[in-house]
């Protein structure tokens, strides 16, 4: 009987051992895997969840997170308005939910549409836009021209289309300078 009692408490002993190691690998398998994140990774995963991304000269983007590029975040704002966040402005994001995607999971063709990519679709459409800078200024236009680093804007009142005798000026603006650049109603 009293040989029952020890190998009783043996096992016991020992579950409870193995029941703390798997314990301590779980969690350290999980800060692995989180340090392997990054915010991007997290902001894909919420795409139709709406969220509220503080921007550097901006303020507030809120709206329904449509689509996160490799450098960017597509939100769509009130009455269906459209603002492309460049990743490097974002100062912090709410809403997004508690899943992330996975490390490298945004696929080939994601990872290499960045920020230029995105604002050529602007130029090749001849989008009528609101650029607001890291300053806290705004310029409004055309997008003309995306270079590696920059785009070009023909300035024009809003609402205005461009044309030639419409343009005030073109104003080159470096990628580090945008905080948003929106689409106009």
């Amino acid at each position: 009987m009293r040989w029952d009692e020890l190998f009783r408490d043996l096992e016991a002993q020992l579950e409870a051992a193995s029941a703390t190691e798997l314990a301590a690998e779980v969690a350290d398998r999980s800060r692995r895997e989180a340090a392997m994140l990054t915010w991007v990774d997290r902001a894909r995963e919420a795409t139709g969840a709406r969220v509220s991304v503080r921007v550097s000269g901006a303020g507030v983007v809120d709206g329904v997170l449509r689509e996160v590029g490799s450098q960017w975040l597509l939100v769509e704002e009130e009455a269906r308005r459209d603002a492309l966040v460049p990743a490097a402005a974002v100062l912090a994001v709410g809403g997004l939910t508690s899943w992330s995607a996975a490390p490298g999971s945004a696929g080939h063709v994601v990872s290499r549409l960045g920020l230029g990519s995105a604002l050529r679709g602007l130029a090749r459409d001849r989008a009528a836009v609101s650029v607001s800078l890291v300053d806290g200024s705004v310029v409004d236009g055309t997008v003309d021209r995306v270079g590696q680093d920059f785009l070009e804007v023909s300035t024009h009142e809003p609402g205005e289309a461009r044309r030639q005798a419409e343009v005030r000026s073109v104003r080159t603006l470096p990628f580090a300078a945008v905080s948003v650049v929106r689409s106009r109603a």
